[in-house]
């Protein structure tokens, strides 16, 4: 079996004339953590939907668990195999917690309502918000939206997890209870990506940290070299910034 799960290569991304990934190369093993900072409009979120195939490349190719993104007749196949979760919630207001997690199982997976149900109140146990199956949305904190998004990224059995910023939108006091059911499946071996400033986060779990600015990827290690030696002045300038 191929060790990387996920291959960017090379590939380039334009907004009309703005040149916005420009040839980005990323390898990134089954069962790792990769964490993926920079400053804001670096190009770190349109890799993340470059990668699951919510925007499409200029040039360049993403290969993930052997398809390659380019082929159109592997998309939904790849997209099946990715979980999701956005800086905001996403989360249908009108229905429940619970329902929220079972719909897209029964819907795109055919799992029959049941196993679903039984399926959702597991992933609600495991991130800590089982007491809320029956509320709304509107009724929940922020923490606890976001905690229902990536059970409802769970509840799709994904092999791969991609975070984009999601604890930027979220009050300090409920930053902790979202990294905490992350860490936890990163202890659990998922494979994940996330987009993030949490850099107490990137130190305990991350495999390896990527530096992205003005659509490059500038560097990347593992965390003690990241942290303790970065090796370019771009990095040391957002560490010395966002370390304070």
């Amino acid at each position: 079996m191929e060790r990387n799960i996920i291959k960017v290569e090379k590939v380039k991304k334009y907004f009309s004339e703005l040149l916005v990934l420009n040839d980005v190369s990323l390898k990134i093993q089954r069962s790792n953590v990769v964490v993926i900072c920079g400053p804001s409009g670096c190009g770190k979120s349109t890799l993340l939907k470059c990668i699951n195939g919510l925007e499409g490349l200029n040039s360049g190719d993403i290969i993930i668990n052997g398809k390659s993104i380019l082929d159109k007749k592997n998309l939904r196949a790849i997209r099946l195999e990715l979980g999701m979760v956005f800086q905001q919630f996403n989360l249908f207001p009108h229905k429940t917690v619970l329902e929220n997690i079972i719909l897209s199982p029964i819907i795109n997976l055919g799992v029959n309502k049941d196993e679903a149900i039984v399926n959702g109140r597991k992933l609600l146990e495991r991130v800590g918000i089982l007491q809320k199956e029956n509320k709304f949305p509107s009724s929940l904190s922020g923490g606890q939206q976001q905690r229902v998004a990536i059970a409802r990224g769970l509840a799709m059995q994904p092999k791969i997890m991609m975070f984009d910023e999601p604890t930027s939108a979220l009050d300090p006091e409920m930053i902790k209870e979202v990294l905490d059911v992350m860490i936890e499946l990163a202890h659990d071996g998922m494979t994940m990506i996330v987009v993030t400033h949490e850099m107490g986060f990137a130190k305990e779990v991350a495999d390896k940290i990527v530096m992205m600015d003005e659509g490059r990827i500038i560097e990347e290690s593992i965390p003690n070299e990241f942290f303790g030696n970065p090796k370019k002045d771009r990095t040391k300038h957002f560490l010395s910034k966002i370390l304070k």
